[in-house]
């Protein structure tokens, strides 16, 4: 059954840390205060609207242009990472402006947009394995016309423009959306990754050492070196002739414990 509209009625039903209604700079400032006091490590913000919600456009910015700053800049001043969930072509060179250290999404960003990210090093994290899954699944689980509809303005386009920024030598990290479809779908990506311009090696580093650097987790995690986490995994095949043998995991260390092993 969907479940996944998330109509502004139905805030009401979740805390307020998962709300995020603030309109404003000094309201977004006080908001980002409030996720910092409550444990937040990462500041994310919706600069564009989205698939999933109830609103009727796909890309439209959220914010103007100063909240968005002031966002990023309060983040700063408590030592965090800002980042933003854009699919518009405007909301995506604002945040990128403001100073995102990533774009989660991406899909309809331009050739401005594009060499603007490159200059400042934004990572892009585009889940271009989502589309499958939504054409696939959610007319039957009963979503609504609006949400597929926005879909199909956004699937084929976002992996285009992956194409062009990976091309462009826009940095990638790895990020799935994973809940919009189940939990264990995550590593069908890599696939599209490669399909749509990563070498296999890339793909791999997008969700390990590139992950770690946009994390700043440089010294913890993100490779395999004396001193890091021991957090390993182990497949059958080679994932650098095919991509696919990281979607059948059978071995799993974290932190240097064994919780599988069917090897």
């Amino acid at each position: 059954v969907y479940k996944r509209q998330f109509s502004p009625w139905l805030t009401s039903l979740l805390p307020p840390e998962m709300t995020g209604i603030a309109d404003g700079v000094d309201e977004v400032r006080r908001k980002v205060r409030y996720l910092v006091k409550n444990g937040a490590d990462v500041i994310k913000f919706g600069a564009s609207a989205g698939v999933m919600s109830g609103e009727e456009s796909v890309g439209a910015p959220q914010y103007t242009q100063e909240e968005m700053n002031a966002i990023v800049e309060e983040a700063r001043l408590w030592e965090r990472k800002a980042c933003a969930h854009a699919h518009g072509t405007e909301a995506i060179k604002m945040a990128v402006r403001a100073g995102v250290v990533s774009i989660e999404h991406g899909s309809m960003i331009d050739a401005e947009g594009i060499e603007l990210m490159k200059s400042r090093g934004t990572y892009l994290v585009a889940d271009i394995y989502n589309d499958d899954y939504i054409v696939a699944a959610y007319e039957k689980m009963g979503a609504p016309a609006q949400i597929l509809e926005k879909e199909k303005k956004v699937g084929r386009i976002q992996r285009e423009n992956f194409q062009r920024a990976v091309r462009a030598g826009v940095k990638v990290a790895y990020g799935t959306d994973a809940g919009i479809f189940p939990h264990g779908f995550n590593a069908r990506q890599f696939r599209h990754m490669v399909q749509w311009g990563l070498t296999p090696m890339q793909a791999i580093q997008s969700a390990t050492l590139h992950a770690a650097e946009l994390l700043g987790w440089m010294d913890s995690v993100g490779r395999i070196a004396p001193g890091w986490n021991a957090d390993l995994i182990a497949v059958e095949g080679d994932p650098l002739k095919d991509i696919t043998c990281l979607e059948d995991v059978g071995f799993v260390m974290k932190g240097g414990v064994v919780y599988k092993n069917r090897f």
